[in-house]
C-alpha cells in the first residue's frame, strides 16, 4: 500500500500560485466579495484588523452584518495560512472559527462602495441569483 502525504512546503508553495489576497494589501474602506461554492460574501475592510461580514452563513443565521476577524485560508484541514483574507481554492475561516465551502472567485473593489459611483447596495441572494439564475432561487426555497 502506497500512502502520499502533502507537506507544509507543497501547500505553501501551492498558496503563492493560487493568487491570494493578502491582508497586508487591503485599505480600509475596500471590500472583498467571495463567491464560494455555496454562497457568496461581501466583506469591507475596517481600521482595526476587522471586517464587516454579510451573506453566506451570516445571512442563514440572521447575523449579518456582522464585525468579526478573519483567521486566514485553510485547504480544508487544520493547516491555516493567517495572512490570506481569500484565495481561490483554499476555504476562509473567520474569527468564530466558521469554515466556507471552496472559493471560487475572488473580487477587490478598492476604495469602499461609498467612493465608488454607479455601484448599490445588494444582498446576497440577489448576488447568487445574478450568478447561478433563477433554478438556484427555486432550488433553495424547497
Amino acid at each position: 500500500m502506497r500512502r502520499c502525504f502533502r507537506t507544509v512546503n507543497a501547500i505553501l508553495g501551492q498558496a503563492r500560485l493560487c493568487h491570494p489576497v493578502r491582508k497586508e494589501e487591503l485599505n480600509c474602506g475596500t471590500r472583498v466579495v467571495v463567491t464560494t461554492e455555496n454562497s457568496v460574501y461581501c466583506i469591507d475592510v475596517l481600521e482595526d484588523a476587522t471586517y464587516s461580514v454579510r451573506g453566506g452563513w451570516f445571512d442563514r443565521q440572521k447575523l449579518s452584518p456582522v464585525r468579526i476577524s478573519i483567521a486566514g485560508c485553510t485547504w480544508g484541514g487544520s493547516v491555516i495560512k493567517n495572512d490570506i483574507v481569500a484565495a481561490c481554492g483554499l476555504h476562509l475561516e473567520f474569527g468564530n472559527r466558521v469554515v466556507t465551502s471552496r472559493i471560487r472567485e475572488v473580487h477587490v473593489i478598492r476604495g469602499g462602495i461609498r467612493e465608488s459611483r454607479g455601484l448599490r447596495l445588494v444582498d446576497s441572494r440577489e448576488l447568487f441569483l445574478s450568478c447561478y439564475g433563477p433554478r438556484w432561487s427555486s432550488a433553495s426555497a424547497g
